[in-house]
Formats: C-alpha cells, structure tokens, sequence
C-alpha cells in the first residue's frame, strides 16, 4: 500500500534506552490479557494481534529505569487503554452507537474508587475487569491527591471518546485549536503522564502540581506524543478507521494544503512544543522551587518526572518506528528485543534518524523566536471581513456611563503618574476618552441597570489600565522582581473574609482594584468569591508571563500563545463573573463539562485574535510587542503579514463555527446527559446569548474606539491633551468583563 506522505525529519535529540525486563513484561502481559478476556473469544484482538503490536516494547522503551514489577503493571495498563480504544471502535464508533457508548462509559469510574474498601459492580467485559484490576494494584502505591488526578485524567481519556464518536457522525473535521485541546483528554497522554510518576517513583507534589510550570509540562508532552501518533497513524485512521481526529488529517483540511505540507507542518509543531518544554524546564522550574519553597526532595522528584517525561518522547518514538500498528514501512523492527541502535530499522521513515538536519532545522525555529527585530513598519492594520453572525445592541445608559467611569478613574488615581515610579505615566484623561470603554461595557451588557453599567466599564478600565502599565513600567525597564511584588500585592486586595484588613494603597491599580473588590464581591457566597479571585490572581499571574518574553525578545510558541492569551485577556476571571448570577441553578460539574469549555474557549479565543488584528500594528510597529496571534503565526511558518492574516482570520472563523456548533448540537447533549431542570436549562440558554453579545460588543468596540487608528498611534508622544503611548499588548478593554459581570447578585 502506498504511503500518502514521506515521514518527516523529527526532532529527537535524547537516545531512546531500552528497559533490561522487556521479556518479563511480554510475558506477563500476555498471561494476564489472556486472563481479562482481551484474547481469544474477545472479537477484538487475538495473540498474534497482542504480539505484533508489542506494547511491552513501548512500555520498555518509554520507562526505561523501572524495575520488572513496575514494568509488568505499566504495560497492563498500555494492553489495557489500546484494548480499549480498539473495543470503543468495534463496539460503538462503527455502529455510531451514541447512546450505547455513553452507558458503556457511564459504568467505567465505579471501578476507580479512592476508597479501596469500596464495593465495585460486577464486570460485564473484559475493559471493565481489566481497569478494575489494575485500579486494585496501582493505587495502593500512589497518594490520594495522584489518585484523584490519574482517576480524572482516565475519565478524560474514556468520555472524550464521545466526542470523536460525535465527529464521525455528523462528518466533521475540528480546527485546530480544538483539536490539540480535545486530543489532549482523548489521546491518552496527560493519563500516561501519570504512570509516569508511578514508573519514576517521583510522584509531583501537590503543592506544585496545579502550577504553570507543570501543566505545560504535561501539555507540551501530551501535544507531542499525540501528534507524533498522528504521523504515523495517519494512513490507518483516515484510510481504514474513517477517522477525522488526527492533527495531520485537521492542518490539511484547514490550511487547504496537501497531505504533505501538512505533515511537515505537524513535525514543526512537534519541535516548537518540545522546544517548549526544554524551556520551561530550563527557565520555569527553578523560579518555581524557589517561589514554593520546596525541599530538596520534593524539587528532585519534579526533575524525575520530567526526565520521565523526556524519556517517554524519545522511547515513543522509537516504538512507532517499530510498531506494526502503525505507517512506518511495515513495521519490521517489531517483536525484536535487541538493544535500541540507530542502524536497527530500515524502510520509508528511516530519515527520522537524521538527527544532524532535524536538529538544524529545530536550530533554525528556536534562533527566529528570538531574534525579532522589534518595531519594524508595518502600516497601518488590515481588518478582514470578520464573520460576526450575532448583534450588538447598546445599554440605553451608555452616555451617563461615559462620563462616570471616567470621573472614577479620577477618584482612583488613574490619569496621572505614580509618586516615584518611573514611566508611569501611561493615561490621562484624553487618552481614556478615546478608548471609550464604557461603550464596551455597554455593548457587552446591554440590559444593564445605570449601576451595573458604571461597575463593568470600571473593570475595563482598570483591566486596560494595568496591562498598559506592566509593559510599560517592568517591562521597559526588564525589572521582573517588581512586577512579581506588585502581582503578590493586588492579591491582596481581594480578601475572602469579610471585613478584613487590607493593605494601604500605594498606587491608583491597587486603590481602584480594591475599590472594584469591595462592590463586585462583597454579595458573592464564600465559594464564589474564592473563584472570582483566583480568576484574577491567573490574569495578573499571567502579565508575567508576558514580560518574561518581552525581556527575553521570545516570540511565544502558536499552543502557548493561544492559551495563555486567554488569560491575559482575562478569561477565567470574566467567567467565573459571568456565572454569578445563575450559578445556584446550574450544578458545578456542568460548567467543567467538555462542551461548555470548548464554548468558552471558542468565544475567548474568537475575540482575543480579533483584537490581535486590530492591534497588529500598534503593537509591532510602535510597541516592539512580541504578543501578537499574527507575529506567532509568522514567526512559527516563516511567511508575510498577509499570509498570517488570513491564517488567524480563518482560525477566528473556524472558532465562531465551533461555537455554534457546540451551542447548536453538543450543549442539548449536555443537558440531557446531566438531566438540567427547565430553570438550570434556561440559565444556560442566557449564558451563550451572553456570550453572542460579548463578541459582538467587542467587536463593535474595536471599530467604534480610538485606540488602534493610526492617527492616535502616529500623534507624537507628549502633546498636549495626548498622553505617553501606553506600551503592551493593548488587549485588556476585552479582558476583565463579560456580559453579567454586572450582576453580582
């Protein structure tokens, strides 16, 4: 059969070990799927299947330290999660059984309690005996904080395959953002990340594991592996399965390229998430340790896992290049169990072990995210016709808004420089009039009372004023340890206890930050008010973020960007704000649900390059900005403005179409699945109107505000009636504020 592409070059730079207990792993793997009912009489696999595809090689490549013990039970657990996925396949995705699928699910999590004296149902198939036994055996090993991790993620691993089965029957190819997002719960690999923590025998503290540093750790190594599976996938999937979840089979369809340029395209995102993880290792961890405050112990467990993390990349490859499951010229190093050599395997794909061009070629990606030339001309933005199928209306208040928000701003201390902090003075009062956010407020919200009204254009104020004044104040001046305690400081405007003590203002961010504390949250319940917070401790965390790259002149990686973009735009802390009204109605595992995130993060990521297009040249060309989706864009595949343009503006139209899908046809889904009442139903109705009238505010903000035209961008700084050009992303007038950020009630 011939091979719809070449295997590219792939960055591999770590050797693949290979574990001295394999033979003991096949062994034991095979006597023990043979007694779960995998085998013979399974209609799924039998011996020779179990045997071709080797996964004590994988497991032994993958974890090549473990002991035979440990060795035996990861590889029980890789039988098992293929076993799995081939069984969903034959039983459910080939019949397009929905309803079959989901009470096949449904029944899975009983046999993960945390509680091992817990009672658990009967299997009625050889996945449910299999999870049940490997549950027992595993977990007395593990704290209760990696079980309930490993649980969620095995949970992610088993639901999401709905999704896929969703895809297959309404023949739909998902963009890529989605795609990497749903891969990432769906592809196994944050689940394999966790076995990693059992085979080092490192398990991540608690302390750090929810932290930045980790996630993307644990992200770009699941990215990696699943579009590294997706290379050589390809051909089986597509041409077999009739798969439409594969990363080569989304960048075709969605850059309209060949098969080909798709694949190289998928290796270069491969390297960049890699590049991505050196990184963070490299320049977060240590920052990390020192901020926790981690004993030695703890901090060398972190490194263990990540070096098993490491080791997993490499060892994964080096079986897919084995492996008869996949496209790799037949596989025909497969069942061998001699020692791994780079002149072990021959056939189509053999290029992979070039590791003089791949590393040339990852040289050249890593060299061009730091060397932008900053402030370079690029005229004046140029607008696509943005496809916005919802209405902005305006908040009959929207004049009295206008006028209030701004003598608040004067209250605050907003339009004038800091006593004794250099560059400070990024607004005044001409400035904010041209920004005009109180007609963002009042497109976002237009069924606002005067008083929500005044509250939401406030939030947009301070949003827009601080992130003009991180870049400007630490960023300029690279002084990154000021810009931490600053970030520790405005935390502490926001206490969970009320009263409580707070400390005096020193700046207008702190005094108006406060001021928006004490109205906006002062009704909330206890609970509520500890998630608004931690929603905008992860914006502020995430202006950090920024200056990190802004020091070190890195044009961020395209995954990175676009999920951190969401929280500089303030995403979570928008909301956590917008749910406060209807909260009570609507259960909270509602809004953790696949469905509502992707509808959220559809619509955040909708308006967060929409801003980026309007920004792009006050940015680049007067800001020397590295945060731009169009500048990532260009930088990741080396092409022109225009290029770049059209690919984020066929992404933002990519993304509204996901968000009316998932309104359309996976939220009714949603409600009967977790059987809502007519009133929580009706709540989450209002929640996606809502959202419609966020991104068509925002919208109408852009083209209605002062703020990008290049008139206000060329005004020489100084002048009278015009303040110092604020420098930063430019993004925060759609930050902090959504539609029923108002209603506090």
């Amino acid at each position: 059969m011939t091979q719809p592409f070449e295997l590219p070059h792939f960055y591999t730079p770590y050797p693949a070990r290979l574990n001295p207990h394999l033979e003991t792993a096949r062994t034991h793997s095979k006597k023990w799927a043979r007694t779960m009912g995998m085998l013979e009489g399974s209609g799924i696999w039998e011996e020779k299947d179990l045997d071709a595809h080797d996964y004590a090689l994988l497991c032994s490549y993958t974890h090549p330290d473990c002991d035979a013990d440990a060795l035996s039970l990861v590889t029980d657990w890789y039988v098992w999660v293929f076993f799995f996925d081939d069984h969903f396949l034959e039983m459910f995705k080939r019949t397009l059984d929905r309803e079959g699928g989901k009470e096949y699910l449904d029944r899975l999590p009983a046999f993960m309690p945390m509680d091992l004296t817990a009672p658990v149902p009967e299997p009625t198939n050889p996945v449910e005996a299999g999870l049940a036994d490997l549950w027992a055996r595993t977990v007395p090993h593990m704290s209760m904080a990696w079980r309930q991790r490993f649980a969620e993620s095995t949970e992610h691993l088993l639901n999401e395959s709905l999704w896929e089965l969703s895809n297959i029957n309404i023949h739909r190819v998902p963009n890529p953002v989605e795609y990497i997002e749903m891969r990432r719960k769906v592809g196994g690999a944050p689940w394999s990340a966790g076995l990693v923590e059992f085979a080092t025998g490192a398990e991540v503290p608690a302390a750090v594991a929810g932290s930045r540093p980790l996630r993307v750790l644990r992200d770009t190594f699941s990215d990696g592996v699943h579009l590294r599976n997706d290379l050589f996938s390809y051909q089986r999937e597509t041409e077999e399965e009739g798969e439409l979840s594969n990363g080569v089979l989304v960048l075709e369809t969605f850059l309209d390229c060949t098969t080909q340029e798709a694949a190289d395209a998928v290796n270069d995102l491969i390297t960049s998430r890699l590049q991505q993880f050196e990184n963070t290792v490299v320049a977060e961890l240590p920052a990390l340790f020192l901020e926790k405050g981690l004993d030695p112990k703890s901090c060398a467990d972190v490194l263990a896992y990540a070096k098993g993390l490491q080791d997993w990349q490499s060892g994964g490859h080096e079986w897919h290049m084995r492996s008869s499951r996949y496209m790799n010229g037949g596989g025909s190093a497969a069942g061998t169990s001699q020692p791994w050599s780079p002149f072990a395997f021959g056939g189509l794909g053999t290029s992979a072990a070039d590791l003089k061009t791949a590393l040339a070629t990852a040289g050249a990606h890593r060299i061009r995210s730091h060397t932008h030339v900053p402030h370079q001309k690029v005229g004046p933005s140029r607008l696509p016709d943005f496809s916005m199928p919802f209405t902005t209306t305006l908040s009959p208040h929207l004049e009295g808004a206008r006028r209030r928000v701004v003598e608040w701003a004067h209250r605050m201390g907003i339009l004038g420089p800091q006593p004794g902090v250099p560059l400070s003075d990024v607004w005044d009062e001409p400035a904010m009039i041209r920004y005009d956010l109180a007609l963002c407020a009042a497109g976002l919200h237009p069924d606002a009372t005067p008083e929500q009204l005044d509250l939401g254009a406030a939030w947009l104020a301070w949003g827009t004023y601080a992130d003009d004044y991180y870049p400007q104040v630490f960023g300029r001046t690279r002084d990154i340890a000021s810009a931490k305690v600053c970030t520790e400081r405005l935390s502490a405007f926001m206490p969970l206890d009320s009263p409580a003590e707070v400390p005096e203002p020193v700046n207008a961010m702190e005094r108006a930050l406060g001021d928006l504390w004490t109205r906006t949250a002062g009704p909330m319940a206890p609970e509520a008010r500890r998630s608004f917070r931690e929603a905008v401790d992860t914006m502020t965390a995430s202006w950090l973020w920024e200056i990190d790259n802004q020091i070190l002149n890195r044009i961020p990686d395209p995954v990175d960007y676009i999920e951190m973009r969401r929280a500089t735009f303030g995403s979570d802390l928008t909301m956590s704000l917008s749910r406060i009204g209807h909260g009570r109605q609507v259960p909270p595992e509602v809004y953790r649900s696949g469905p509502l995130r992707s509808l959220e993060n559809a619509a955040a990521d909708y308006a967060c390059l929409m801003n980026d297009v309007f920004s792009y040249q006050k940015e680049i060309e007067y800001e020397g900005e590295v945060h731009n989706g169009i500048l990532v864009v260009q930088n990741f595949f080396d092409c022109d403005y225009p290029t770049a343009l059209n690919i984020i503006h066929d992404l933002m139209t990519s993304r509204m179409q996901e968000f009316q899908h998932v309104a359309a046809h996976e939220l009714p889904v949603v409600y009967d699945d977790f059987d809502l009442s007519p009133e929580a139903r009706k709540a989450l109705d209002g929640y996606v109107h809502e959202l419609e009238n966020w991104m068509a505010g925002i919208l109408t903000w852009h083209r209605g505000c002062l703020r990008y035209t290049e008139s206000e961008l060329r005004h020489p700084t100084g002048s009278p009636g015009w303040p110092a050009a604020p420098a930063g992303l430019g993004t925060s007038a759609a930050r902090v504020f959504r539609p029923s950020a108002v209603s506090v009630g």
